[in-house]
């Protein structure tokens, strides 16, 4: 199911940090240029609505599972269960 809300700069840095991925291969597998993850995760700018789709699908491939602000919790990541 697609998050409503968009994921956030340190959700994308916990999440490639999780997968042992840098930014290049990020940008790679989502198919945006390395400065756009260098200015997304340094709150430089936000990426048009497609590439941080295109961020999120790359990231959640390699089992990310982002989770929501709830109850006063900040938003997060963890990795999929894998059976």
């Amino acid at each position: 199911m697609r998050r409503v809300t968009p994921i956030s700069p340190a959700q994308s840095r916990a999440a490639r940090a999780l997968v042992e991925l840098d930014q290049a291969a990020l940008a790679e597998q989502a198919n945006v240029s390395r400065n756009v993850i260098v200015d997304f995760e340094k709150g430089r700018r936000t990426p048009t609505a497609s590439n941080l789709a295109a961020i999120q699908s790359a990231l959640e491939a390699q089992g990310v599972v982002f989770i929501e602000s709830e109850n006063g919790r900040g938003a997060g990541v963890c990795l999929a269960e894998v059976n």
